[in-house]
């Protein structure tokens, strides 16, 4: 299966970004060293992240093709994905919803392996409390994400 690459710059750095014959298979934060391919779904990533950072997409429609992780892991990133916009949840509260309610911890870790970040909104997990904890791609990549939710949401609430 061919991957080809893309590298996107967004307000909180620069993603590269993958595609297989698929879809969307990483996201990773950070300009890697690949070489950047010409192709229309890698075309169709940067516009919908372009439109996601402008506060003009609320939910990707990009077709995800993540081909590793475990059992719980693929439940975890299923689970995150029906995350409303705008909207967290506590690792705890991810945990209980699939079943696992001791698990918490290895849903941060779930998080952590996350191939397809900002896509899969791991970004709207938070720790107990509202707390802002864990993200791999650092807290204040977090914080700017979820800040962009909260307004782009409270602008469309007040607007609607």
């Amino acid at each position: 299966m061919t991957v080809r690459w893309t590298v996107v710059d967004t307000p909180i750095g620069p993603l590269s970004c993958a595609v297989d014959d698929l879809g969307l298979c990483a996201l990773q934060f950070g300009k890697l060293d690949v070489v950047v391919d010409a192709d229309r779904r890698l075309d169709a990533v940067a516009g919908q992240l372009h439109a996601y950072f402008a506060g003009e997409l609320v939910e990707f429609t990009l077709p995800v093709s993540v081909r590793r992780g475990s059992d719980f892991e693929r439940a975890v990133w299923a689970q995150l994905s029906r995350i409303p916009y705008g909207e967290t949840l506590t690792y705890g509260e991810v945990a209980r919803a699939i079943g696992e309610p001791d698990a918490a911890r290895a849903v941060g870790v779930a998080c952590n392996r996350n191939p397809v970040a900002v896509v899969v909104p791991c970004h709207r997990v938070v720790g107990a409390g509202g707390k802002l904890v864990g993200f791999g791609g650092g807290l204040p990549r977090k914080r700017q994400l979820l800040e962009l939710e909260a307004r782009v949401r409270m602008e469309h609430d007040w607007l609607a």
